[in-house]
């Protein structure tokens, strides 16, 4: 089973793209069920290393730090079921896959499929809140609420033990935290298992949430373009500035990713929803910071790690990593680092996109679709396509800039052969990515 992070139908601030906003008002720091402290349980399924008890130690642990404010909204998970080939030969199974006539590897078997996904079990709630005691007094958090082993089972605690301890291993030393990954502060458990994770509030709004109102944004002023009311000057201006901002939104997702990578830790997770946004006003690019969060199913890629047994959360990743022939600790390190560089491409291509249409045209599973399975990451036959509807007609030209530049990097993200891909560092430095094409 492959979890992955997204928003479910019932969430209040990513399925709408309009978060409660405001301040929290009033805060009673009313406790749930007679919390315990943090480092109680997460310890119980395998103990942290040193650095991470070093760490821990200097997390808020004790409930009566914290003020719990309203109630933000609750996501849950996408679960990847069942696979059907790309090919016209009908569904098949995981376990029983029929190679296809064309020359592809294993890996891209895996890659170029159509998945049917459902809602996962874990569903996890957030809250506003602020601390109340201590040297970080008034500091704003968001919590993050795992739920307890009867209502989200053995998977629940797995996933907050592992985002805790990927949070420890990054944080090992202030001097050297990294800005656009969310800062960890604290947290505590509560009786009936629940665990509650207290994050520095740096925003409420993800890359969705602005993928989702600059699309709305683009349908509205089609319709003042075509009354006369939105000049051709005011639009070119907002696209300069909307590519200005995503290019801002992508460079810094992608330092953050690098830093991940250089301290041995994989993101396995990454998408519109799992980059937080302190605004999502594209007049405000200059104090754009992007964040990356949702590190539950974070993976330790130290190579002494490589060389034991694999938890339930990365045995997925694993199985791929042999299908494509990467067997030892430095072929399944390279496999872990290209596949984040993959998903982090889609993510890529979900900004170049979703932005720049009308609300309805494009979305995110549509659009790998699209890319995996009809034209299995050929981009030119991708740029092709999309020049021929004109409701795709800005995306292209974003991708366009620079002789290109986009529709390169977002080719060689998605590179069949994950040992032709990019590290995060060469993605940074990318000219399409230095804003120089722009």
């Amino acid at each position: 089973m492959v979890l992955l992070p997204a928003p479910t139908g019932t969430v209040l601030w990513r399925s709408d793209g309009h978060p409660l906003g405001g301040r929290c008002d009033r805060f009673s720091p009313r406790r749930t069920s007679s919390p315990r402290h943090l480092p109680f349980r997460f310890d119980g399924r395998k103990h942290q290393k040193s650095a991470d008890r070093k760490t821990s130690a200097s997390l808020i642990t004790d409930p009566g730090d914290f003020a719990v404010g309203r109630y933000v909204g609750e996501y849950g998970f996408i679960n990847v079921t069942s696979y059907s080939s790309f090919q016209s030969g009908g569904p098949s199974a995981i376990g029983r896959v029929e190679v296809p006539t064309l020359q592809y590897s294993l890996e891209d078997i895996e890659r170029l499929r159509v998945q049917d996904v459902g809602e996962g079990r874990v569903k996890i709630r957030l809250y506003e809140g602020r601390i109340i005691r201590g040297s970080l007094k008034g500091t704003r958090v968001i919590f993050k609420v795992y739920p307890g082993p009867r209502a989200g089972g053995v998977e629940a605690d797995m996933m907050a033990a592992n985002e805790l301890n990927c949070h420890a291993s990054l944080q090992t030393e202030t001097s050297s935290i990294c800005d656009n990954i969310q800062i960890l502060l604290g947290g505590f458990e509560t009786r009936t298992g629940e665990q509650w994770l207290a994050f520095r509030n740096d925003g409420l709004y993800s890359a969705a949430d602005y993928a989702k109102v600059a699309s709305e944004g683009i349908s509205k002023d089609l319709v003042k373009r075509k009354s006369s009311i939105f000049t051709d000057i005011k639009w070119e201006g907002k696209l300069k500035r909307r590519k200005l901002f995503i290019v801002k939104l992508l460079s810094g997702t992608m330092n953050g990713l690098a830093f991940m990578h250089q301290h041995d830790r994989l993101h396995q997770s990454i998408g519109p929803a799992s980059i937080v946004l302190n605004t999502i006003l594209e007049e405000e690019a200059t104090y754009l910071v992007p964040r990356l969060r949702d590190l539950a199913f974070s993976v330790d890629i130290r190579y002494t790690s490589l060389e034991v047994e694999t938890g339930a959360l990365s045995d997925g990743l694993w199985r791929r990593a042999s299908a494509a022939g990467a067997y030892t600790p430095l072929e399944k390190r390279a496999y872990g680092v290209a596949d984040d560089i993959y998903e982090a491409g889609l993510l890529f291509a979900y900004l170049a996109f979703v932005p720049f249409c009308e609300t309805g045209v494009m979305d995110g599973l549509s659009l790998r679709r699209l890319l995996e399975s009809t034209f299995q990451l050929d981009l030119g036959a991708v740029r092709e396509y999309c020049i021929a509807d004109d409701r795709l007609q800005e995306a292209v030209n974003f991708l366009d800039v620079g002789n290109s530049a986009g529709w390169e990097l977002l080719q060689a993200m998605l590179g069949r052969d994950y040992r032709q891909r990019p590290i995060a560092e060469a993605v940074l430095n990318h000219r399409f990515m230095t804003s120089a094409v722009l």
